[in-house]
């Protein structure tokens, strides 16, 4: 396993396993057991995903040491603020049965992003998380929060996949000692990414999967990225990208899919904040 160190000298592996929309308490129970077997030892999660617990159980389970473990979750902007901020995260721990998590951040940048950031700042220096950090922010609302506050979050998790890259976010993210973070990494299957010309070329010089490819490439750009699947056999062929290294042209191939556009979710777009205001989740 690969790692990355934090702007706060904690050690993140680059690799993760996500689990956004699984739903089946069980299956995500045994997808996250089948990850931590097959060698995962950063599993991400949200309040907004309702399956912490599933998590938690999968995590006992295994009986992998919990130091050997980087556990991520999120607030869910319900809970924007300082009180009520504070109170989702113990809760968060709660699901997960554990007394502390590595990485806590802000799910979505809205509501009272100040409130809930002074929050995860105290359960910061209280020990109760080992890093905190934000999702979805673009670069003004990441450079408003480094510019009024004492602690620069240390991770951004945002949409990062071939056809929507980040670079000039990257440039700003690391430029502030911010780690950058995709999610959905396989831009859940749009644009026909598994049959894509390009990824299927260079997946086949290298006897790989276009998704091992892509995997590679985010990795190759010091990007950490947390795949999902609930099939065994793709869990372990996702982690099976420390063997192969894509050249400086196989890079610039991909490079050239880019769209510099969000092919998925814009944070910005005001029908998507009224969308998001609305949900609520365990509740």
């Amino acid at each position: 396993m690969l790692y990355t160190t934090l702007n706060n000298g904690v050690k993140m592996p680059i690799l993760g396993f996500g689990v956004f929309q699984m739903t089946d308490m069980q299956q995500c129970e045994d997808a996250v057991y089948d990850a931590l077997l097959t060698g995962y030892r950063h599993i991400d999660t949200a309040a907004a995903y309702e399956n912490e617990q599933a998590v938690g159980r999968a995590i006992k389970r295994s009986g992998i040491a919990r130091k050997d473990l980087f556990i991520t979750s999120k607030l869910w902007v319900q809970d924007a603020g300082y009180t009520s901020a504070k109170k989702a995260f113990e809760r968060s721990l709660e699901r997960l049965d554990l007394d502390y998590l590595d990485l806590y951040l802000i799910h979505q940048p809205y509501s009272d992003v100040y409130g809930s950031w002074h929050a995860l700042q105290e359960c910061y220096e209280a020990g109760k998380i080992r890093a905190i950090g934000v999702s979805n922010f673009s670069v003004d609302r990441i450079a408003d929060l480094i510019a009024f506050n004492r602690i620069v979050p240390a991770v951004n998790q945002i949409e990062t996949h071939p056809f929507t890259q980040q670079v000039a976010t990257q440039s700003f993210l690391k430029m502030h000692g911010v780690q950058h973070e995709s999610w959905a990494p396989f831009a859940e299957g749009k644009n026909e990414i598994f049959q894509n010309e390009i990824l299927k070329t260079i997946a086949k010089a290298h006897a790989k999967s276009v998704a091992q490819v892509i995997l590679r490439w985010l990795i190759q750009r010091d990007i950490v990225v947390i795949p999902k699947s609930v099939n065994t056999e793709r869990i372990k062929e996702n982690f099976d990208v420390f063997n192969f290294e894509l050249t400086e042209l196989e890079m610039q191939q991909i490079q050239s899919l880019d769209t510099a556009t969000h092919l998925i979710a814009d944070h910005r777009d005001p029908e998507r904040i009224e969308r998001i205001a609305k949900l609520r989740f365990n509740t």
